[in-house]
């Protein structure tokens, strides 16, 4: 089964107020099909974030980045709306790399 990867790029007001904004909504993730999440910051710019979420399907992702509630929680988390960019990607390999 493929899954389907959406990857987000966004700058935030504050890093520490959007993160705890962003944990607040991890049920309203799971409950939508958030089957996994990773966060990242950016070295040179501590309030550029990329976030991945992977899902079972292209419409199960593109549907959770539809909804409302998402669009506000965003706001209200300080998310810069100018900023925003969703990708959406299958996946194609996953592992490690030990012993190559």
């Amino acid at each position: 089964m493929t899954s389907t990867i959406a990857l987000v790029r966004h700058r935030v007001a504050d890093f520490d107020a959007w993160k705890k904004v962003y944990d607040g909504f991890a049920p309203i993730q799971a409950e939508h099909g958030v089957q996994n999440h990773q966060v990242l910051r950016s070295i040179d710019n501590p309030d550029d974030l990329i976030v991945t979420h992977t899902f079972d399907s292209h419409e199960a992702a593109r549907a959770f980045f539809a909804m409302p509630e998402l669009k506000e929680t965003m706001s209200q988390a300080g998310v810069r709306p100018e900023s925003v960019e969703i990708s959406y990607f299958d996946e194609v390999e996953n592992g490690a790399l030990i012993g190559a």
